[in-house]
C-alpha cells in the first residue's frame, strides 16, 4: 500500500486555483457506495469488505443523502455541528450549508468503509490513515470555489486578501512548508530561551549548558536534563512563565541541559551509539565532574527519555549506577504501542530509509515536520490553508508554533537504527536483545526511582505506552517507580506550569507496574498541574541543601559562552 505523502497532497490542493475538477468531482453524490473512488484504494491495498457490510453502508448513505435532498427541496437548513463550519456564512446561505453537509455525510461514509475492511490490523490503520487524510484535504473550507468565509473577505477586500494570500503562499513555497506563526516576532536567546546559564561544555554532538541558579542554597544533587534530538530543546524553556528549565531551577536545583547539534553533512555517519556514548554518557559524566558529585537527577523528555535510558542500561552493564532518580516524560521504550505513528514504520519504509541513508547521510528536518504535521492535518496545515491563502491572514506570534517551525536534521545511521530496533523491531525493551556502545541492553539493570509522566490525548506517545515503562524499571521493586498521568497532549500536557491553573492530572500508586486500564480505573483526578508532584519527587533524591556554586563550570570544564549556545541556533532550513 502507498503511504500518504503530505507535500504531494498540498501540491495536489494548490493546483484547484486553476483546476476545480478534483474537488467538483469528490464532492458529486455517489449512485451507490460501490461508486465511490475510495474502492479503488481499498482494492490496491488487497482489502476487502463483506458484501453485507457494504450493502447496509450503502443503504444507510442512500437513506441520509435522499433526506438531506429533501431537506434542500424545501430549504431546510441543515445542522452543521463541526468546527470548520461554524461561522455564520455556511449557516445563511444554503448552497453552501448543503456543501458542507454533503461533504460531512461522505467523510462519515468514507471512514465507516475504511473501518469495516477485512485486513490485518497495521494495514487496516493505514487505509484509515490514507482516508482520513484524503477527507481532510478535500473539506470544502480549503477551497475559494466552496469557502463563504473567504469569498466574502475577497468582497470586502476588494481583491487584495486573495493578492496577499497567493503572496504568503509562494513566500511558504519557497519555505517548503506552512506559515504557522509571525516568525519574525521571535528571536532564540532573545524572547524564547531565555533562561540565564553559560555552556560549559561541548563537542560535535552537544553543548551543555548550565543554568545560574535563582536561590540562596541548591539541592546537592545536580539535574541533568536530556531533550528530544528530533527538535530544540527550547520547548522546554519557550517563556518564562512557561519555561520548565526555569521552574526546576526556582525549586533549587543546579540544571545542566543538553543542547543537541543540528546535523549537517559532517555528521552523516553518527549512530545511535553515539548519541548514547558521546552524547547522554559523556553529558553525564561532565555533570558529575563539574559538581563532584557521584549521582545526578537525570531526566528524559520524548526521544531523550529513550537515549537517556538507553545510555543508563550500558552503563548498569558496565558497573555503574551514576544517577539518584530518573525522569521520563511522554517516552518510549516499550514500543508495542505507538499509536498513529505506526503507520510510517513498516518493513518496506525503513529498509527504503536504510538503503538511502542508512550508511550515512541526513533526513532532513522537513521530512520530520511534515509528518508530524500530517497527524493532525486539520490544525496544523488546512486550518492555516483557510487563514493564511484563503483569507490572506497573517499567523500571528505564537512561542511554541516558532518552536514547531524550527526543524532539526538527523543523521541516517543513528535515525535508521533507531526505527528498525525500537518501532519496527521493539528491541530496546527485550534483555540482552540490543548491543549499544558495546554493551547489552537489560533497561531491567537501572538502579534508581524513575518518575514516569504521560499525557492522556499524546497521538505520538500514547499513555498507555508511556505506562508500559513501568514495566520495565524496577521490575522488582516496582514501588520505586512514580506515574503521573497528565491531561491533554504531547507538548501541552508536559508544558502546563502550576501558575496558569490550568488542566489536571491523575494519580494511583497502589497500582503502578500493573494494567493500565486497572491504574486508570482506580486513579485519582487533581486539578491543576503535575509539576509540584515531580518537585517533590526531585526534591527527594536531590540530596541536601548546598551553598550556591561560586561560578559555573570548573577548572577542567570552563564556561564558554552564555545560554543557549551556539547550537540551538543553527537552523535545519
Amino acid at each position: 500500500m502507498k503511504t500518504f505523502d503530505p507535500q504531494a497532497m498540498y501540491s495536489e490542493w494548490m493546483s484547484q486555483l486553476v483546476n476545480q475538477t478534483p474537488w467538483q468531482e469528490w464532492m458529486k453524490p455517489a449512485a451507490s457506495v460501490a461508486e465511490m473512488p475510495v474502492l479503488d484504494m481499498l482494492k490496491e491495498a488487497g482489502a476487502t469488505i463483506n458484501p453485507a457490510v457494504l450493502a447496509k453502508l450503502q443503504s444507510e448513505y442512500m437513506q441520509e443523502f435522499g433526506q438531506l435532498w429533501q431537506n434542500f427541496a424545501v430549504s431546510k437548513l441543515p445542522e452543521l455541528k463541526d468546527r470548520r463550519f461554524s461561522s455564520s456564512d455556511w449557516h445563511t446561505h444554503a448552497m453552501h450549508a448543503y456543501s458542507a453537509a454533503s461533504y460531512l455525510l461522505n467523510a462519515r461514509f468514507l471512514m465507516a468503509l475504511a473501518e469495516s475492511v477485512e485486513a490485518p490490523g497495521k494495514v487496516k490503520q493505514k487505509i484509515s490513515f490514507a482516508v482520513q487524510q484524503m477527507i481532510d484535504a478535500m473539506s470544502p473550507a480549503n477551497f475559494l470555489v466552496t469557502n463563504p468565509e473567504a469569498q466574502a473577505k475577497l468582497i470586502e477586500s476588494k481583491g487584495e486578501s486573495l493578492a496577499k494570500g497567493i503572496t504568503q503562499m509562494l513566500a511558504d513555497m519557497q519555505k517548503g512548508r506552512i506559515s504557522q506563526t509571525d516568525e519574525s516576532a521571535f528571536e532564540v536567546g532573545k524572547n524564547v530561551a531565555t533562561t540565564e546559564g553559560v555552556v560549559v561544555f561541548e563537542n560535535r554532538l552537544f553543548q551543555l549548558i548550565q543554568y545560574t541558579p535563582l536561590t540562596k542554597t541548591v539541592h546537592q544533587r545536580p539535574l541533568l536534563m536530556v531533550p528530544p534530538c528530533i527538535n530544540k530543546f527550547y520547548i522546554l524553556d519557550l517563556q518564562p512563565e512557561n519555561s520548565v528549565v526555569r521552574y526546576a531551577v526556582e525549586q533549587g536545583h543546579t540544571v545542566f541541559l543538553v543542547s543537541w547539534a543540528n546535523p549537517d553533512a559532517s555528521m552523516a555517519d553518527v549512530t545511535w551509539d553515539d548519541y548514547v556514548e558521546q552524547g547522554a554518557i559523556k553529558a553525564l559524566e561532565v555533570t558529575r565532574a563539574i559538581t563532584k558529585q557521584n549521582k545526578v537527577n537525570a531526566f528524559g523528555f520524548c526521544v531523550g527519555g529513550t537515549i537517556i535510558s538507553t545510555a543508563l542500561a550500558v552503563l548498569a552493564d558496565r558497573g555503574e549506577h551514576p544517577v539518584s532518580s530518573l525522569t521520563l516524560l511522554t517516552a518510549l521504550l516499550d514500543f508495542s504501542n505507538t499509536g498513529v505513528l505506526d503507520v510510517f514504520v513498516d518493513e518496506m519504509q525503513v529498509s527504503m530509509r536504510e538503503q538511502t541513508i542508512g550508511a550515512g547521510g541526513l533526513l532532513p528536518g522537513r521530512d520530520l515536520a511534515s509528518t508530524f504535521s500530517s497527524l493532525r492535518a486539520n490544525d496544523l496545515v488546512w486550518n492555516y490553508v483557510q487563514s493564511n491563502y484563503l483569507k490572506g491572514e497573517a499567523p500571528p506570534p505564537f512561542d511554541l508554533l516558532y518552536w514547531n517551525a524550527d526543524s532539526t536534521n538527523l543523521p541516517g545511521p543513528m535515525f535508521c537504527w533507531y526505527l528498525r530496533n525500537t518501532y519496527l523491531e521493539n528491541k530496546l525493551m527485550q534483555p540482552g536483545a540490543l548491543t549499544v556502545a558495546g554493551n547489552k541492553i537489560d533497561l531491567g539493570k537501572i538502579d534508581a526511582p524513575v518518575f514516569i509522566y504521560g499525557s492522556r490525548e499524546d497521538h505520538i506517545v500514547p499513555w498507555q505506552a508511556a505506562f508500559a515503562s513501568t514495566r520495565l524499571l524496577n521490575p522488582k521493586q516496582k514501588n520505586k517507580n512514580t506515574f503521573v498521568l497528565g491531561a491533554s497532549g504531547h507538548i501541552a500536557g508536559v508544558v502546563n506550569p502550576p501558575a496558569k491553573k490550568k488542566r489536571s492530572y491523575w494519580l494511583n500508586p497502589d497500582a503502578v507496574g500493573k494494567d493500565a486500564d486497572v491504574w486508570m480505573t482506580g486513579a485519582t483526578e487533581y486539578p491543576g498541574s503535575w509539576w509540584p508532584v515531580w518537585s517533590e519527587f526531585l526534591a527527594e533524591h536531590g540530596g541536601k541543601m548546598v551553598k550556591v556554586p561560586v561560578s559555573a563550570g570548573s577548572k577542567e570544564f570552563p564556561a564558554s559562552e552564555p545560554a543557549p549556545g551556539r547550537y540551538v541556533k543553527v537552523r535545519a532550513d
